[in-house]
């Protein structure tokens, strides 16, 4: 059974830089694609950034494209969340997800497996 913690999150001033990170345990990471996904107060859970299971492939939602940067560790079993230019909008407990497929998946219901989740808050 796959195992996810994500750690990471904290509070951060508008225009800052946060690193989340996600640990895998339990099963074979270099064959899990991997997600991140956030949920605003208020809002549904939406999809963040996703990296195929080799790293050859990465797709962003538009609101975090060119701030964000996810990347896989296969050797550390961990995958990362590069987080720049920082909003308040960004605001949300963000989670991690595994996909036991070779392609990017941006559906939160093609997942497997999911963390607790770490909170982010920007302040302006």
């Amino acid at each position: 059974q796959v195992q996810l913690v994500e750690s990471g999150g904290g509070l951060v001033q508008a225009g800052g830089s946060l690193r989340l990170s996600c640990a895998f345990s339990g099963r074979t990471f270099s064959t899990y694609s991997m997600g991140w996904f956030r949920q605003g107060p208020g809002k549904e859970r939406e999809f963040v950034a996703t990296i195929s299971w080799n790293s050859a492939s990465t797709y962003y939602a538009n609101s975090v494209k060119g701030r964000f940067t996810i990347s896989k560790d296969n050797a550390k079993n961990t995958v990362y969340l590069q987080m720049n230019s920082l909003k308040p909008e960004d605001t949300a407990v963000y989670y991690c997800a595994a996909g036991r497929t070779i392609f990017t998946i941006t559906a939160p219901n093609r997942y497997d497996s999911w963390g607790q989740g770490t909170q982010v808050t920007v302040s302006s």
